[in-house]
């Protein structure tokens, strides 16, 4: 399995992103399963320059949008223009026709901006002006938001939730790894993150090698195990009757797809042609924390969506 490539990826990574070894992993899972990713976490934990890295390192075309409240459909998918010479119109791409396209605050952006990433998401094509227009072959929406300020925001509709693969929540990097990020920092020039990365593959490559991971076997009993987990979320008042009534709506079918998807993806990443209960259990919290909806009584008790997943998690028999 040609994992030497990902191995040289993930170092060119790490040129740029100190630690968060996990995030790093998870975004070369993306690139391998096809999905998206929603990024949270406060100001300044490397979250855009991540993206900026990924998509320098296999030589992909980027495009970088901030979402705001005064954003319009057609800032985002282009727009239909008259031009009086020719008396037609003439189609303008926005910046979704990108293969890498970085969605920065995507919590911004009014409800009709959001609804306008679905059909892209999902199907990798957008409609404009009853046209209807396929997307590049690798296409990634990496989005981030910023759990720490609510005003002038608008939560994401679970429909949208839905679609991505990942919601990767960062935490502040330890004293060690800070100290190396100033210094790192100090040596960047002119502030061009990808300066110091050599583009290991090309977005062909990438398609390829997700063809690959289509071959890694999944056993029976596995692929039985992850949808056990995913269904367990609808019903955690089964194994904890205390919470009964908790979740409003657990992980729909399209989460036992993507952690199925993403567990072959890791396995393929840690060079194997087969999949373990680990993969399972390491991905879960990432791959269904944001497909399950709480009432404002788990609100109130403290009670998050990661406890829902880890006691879905202790509660299935492994494998």
């Amino acid at each position: 399995m040609p994992t030497a490539s990902l191995d040289t990826l993930r170092q060119q990574l790490e040129k740029v992103i100190v630690g968060q070894h996990a995030l790093i992993d998870r975004l070369i899972i993306t690139l391998l399963a096809g999905g998206h990713v929603l990024l949270e976490g406060p100001p300044g934990l490397a979250k855009t320059t991540a993206v900026h890295a990924l998509a320098a390192a296999i030589d992909a075309s980027y495009q970088r949008i901030q979402f705001t409240p005064d954003l319009m459909p057609g800032d985002l998918l282009g727009s239909e223009i008259y031009e009086p010479a020719t008396g037609q119109f003439r189609f303008t791409p926005g910046p979704i026709f990108h293969e890498i396209l970085l969605a920065d605050e995507i919590n911004r952006a009014p409800p009709k901006v959001q609804s306008a990433l679905l059909e892209a998401m999902a199907e990798h094509q957008v409609t404009v002006a009853g046209e209807t227009r396929p997307l590049p072959d690798i296409f990634i929406v990496l989005a981030t938001q910023n759990p720490l300020e609510q005003s002038g925001t608008y939560p994401l509709p679970e429909a949208q939730l839905d679609r991505f693969l990942f919601k990767i929540v960062l935490d502040y990097p330890s004293l060690d790894e800070e100290v190396e990020i100033a210094r790192r920092a100090r040596k960047v020039v002119e502030g061009h993150v990808e300066a110091g990365i050599e583009a290991q593959l090309k977005p062909a490559d990438i398609l390829k090698l997700r063809r690959e991971v289509d071959n890694v076997f999944i056993e029976e009993r596995l692929e039985r195990y992850a949808v056990e987990l995913v269904a367990a979320t609808r019903h955690i008042e089964r194994w904890r009757r205390d919470w009964d009534g908790i979740v409003t709506a657990g992980a729909s079918p399209r989460g036992s797809i993507s952690l199925l998807r993403a567990s072959m993806a890791r396995a393929f990443l840690e060079g194997r042609d087969f999949v373990l209960p680990e993969d399972i259990i390491e991905l879960a919290p990432d791959v269904l924390r944001h497909r399950l909806v709480m009432n404002f009584a788990a609100q109130a008790q403290g009670i998050s969506t990661d406890d829902i997943v880890a006691a879905a998690i202790d509660s299935i028999e492994t494998p």
